[in-house]
C-alpha cells in the first residue's frame, strides 16, 4: 500500500513537472518555480513520455516547444493536477478548515472593489489559507498571461479573457471623455463630445497593456482615429489630475476621479469597460478558490 501511494506521488510530481514546463517553455524557469534540479525536471519528462510513449516537447539548448501531444494532454494534465488539489482540500477541510495556496495577481491601484477589506475577511474566516498577492508592470495583459501560464491561480483583467480561461465579471463602466477646464468644449459648454473631435489634442492615458487602453485603442483604430499620447501613466487614478492640471484630455472608464475636471459623455456610446475576475478551466474544483472568488464577487456585489 505504502508503495503505490508512493508511486500516484511520484506520478502526480510528473505532471507537475510537465504542466510547469509547458507554461514557462523553459526547464530552467520551471526548475526555479518547482524548486527543483533542472536535471530531476529533465529526468521526470523522459520518465513521463517514456510511460505515455509519446515525446511531449522538442526540446533544445536554446529552446522548447510543445509538441501536437502535448497539446493535446496539456488541458487534462491541468485537471488531473486540479482534482487532485481539490481531493487533499476536501479530505482536510471538514476537520480543520480550508487549506492549501491561492496567488492572485492585481493591479497596483484599484477602484473598482475593495480588495484590501475582501482579503482580510477572507483570512479571518479561512486562516489556514495562504494568499500571495502580486502584480503585472503590463496591467491585464499581463496578469491574463501570468494566469495562461499557471503564475497565478486568479487573476483581475480589464480586458477581454480569452475562452480557454473562466471568468466572472465584477462591474462594468461607460467611457466618458475627461477635458481640462480650459478646453474649448468645455467653454463651448458642449453637452457631448465625438471621438473624432479629440483627435487633434494632446491625450492622457494609462500604459499599453492596460485593459482600458487596449479597448480604447482598438475603438480609436475601428473609427480610423491616430493621436498623440502625451503622459503615459503607470495607473487609472492618476489620470484625472493630470486632465485637471491641462496634459490632456481623455477618454476612461466613468470610474475614475474626475475632481477639476469638465466631464462629459461620448456623442456615439462604445461598448463599455468590464472588469472581471479570471481563473484556469477546473480551478474552481479546489475549494480555497473557491471560497476566494465567491468572496470577491460578494464584495463587488
Amino acid at each position: 500500500m505504502i508503495g503505490l501511494i508512493y508511486d500516484r506521488m511520484m506520478e502526480t510530481r510528473l505532471l507537475e513537472y510537465f504542466v510547469t514546463v509547458a507554461d514557462e517553455l523553459s526547464v530552467t524557469r520551471a526548475s526555479e518555480r518547482l524548486f527543483a534540479a533542472q536535471s530531476t525536471v529533465s529526468a521526470g519528462l523522459k520518465s513521463l513520455e517514456g510511460e505515455l510513449g509519446v515525446a511531449l516537447f522538442e526540446r533544445s539548448t536554446k529552446a522548447v516547444r510543445l509538441l501536437p501531444p502535448g497539446e493535446l494532454l496539456l488541458p487534462l494534465a491541468r485537471a488531473l493536477l486540479d482534482d487532485v488539489e481539490a481531493l487533499r482540500q476536501t479530505a482536510t477541510e471538514s476537520g480543520s478548515g480550508l487549506r492549501g495556496r491561492v496567488r492572485i495577481g492585481t493591479f497596483a491601484a484599484m477602484q473598482v472593489l475593495d480588495l484590501p477589506a475582501a482579503l482580510g475577511r477572507f483570512r479571518r474566516e479561512h486562516p489556514l489559507v495562504d494568499v500571495q498577492i502580486a502584480g503585472s508592470p503590463t496591467g491585464s495583459t499581463g496578469l491574463i498571461d501570468d494566469l495562461a501560464h499557471g503564475r497565478f491561480d486568479l487573476a483581475f483583467s480589464g480586458v477581454a479573457v480569452p475562452p480557454d480561461l473562466d471568468s466572472w465579471a465584477l462591474a462594468s463602466f461607460e467611457f466618458v471623455v475627461l477635458l481640462p477646464p480650459g478646453h474649448r468644449f468645455a467653454v463651448e459648454g458642449r453637452r457631448s463630445v465625438a471621438l473624432e473631435e479629440l483627435a487633434g489634442d494632446d491625450w492622457v492615458d494609462v500604459l499599453p497593456g492596460f485593459g482600458n487602453r487596449v479597448q480604447l485603442d482598438r475603438i480609436l483604430a475601428e473609427h480610423g482615429i491616430r493621436r498623440h499620447v502625451s503622459a503615459e501613466l503607470a495607473d487609472l487614478p492618476s489620470v484625472g489630475p493630470c486632465v485637471a492640471a491641462g496634459l490632456g484630455v481623455a477618454v476612461v472608464p466613468d470610474m475614475v476621479d474626475s475632481s477639476g475636471c469638465v466631464k462629459l459623455p461620448l456623442a456615439v456610446p462604445v461598448e463599455p469597460w468590464v472588469f472581471s475576475i479570471a481563473a484556469r478551466h477546473g480551478a474552481v474544483r479546489r475549494p480555497q478558490i473557491r471560497a476566494l472568488i465567491d468572496a470577491i464577487r460578494a464584495t463587488a456585489r
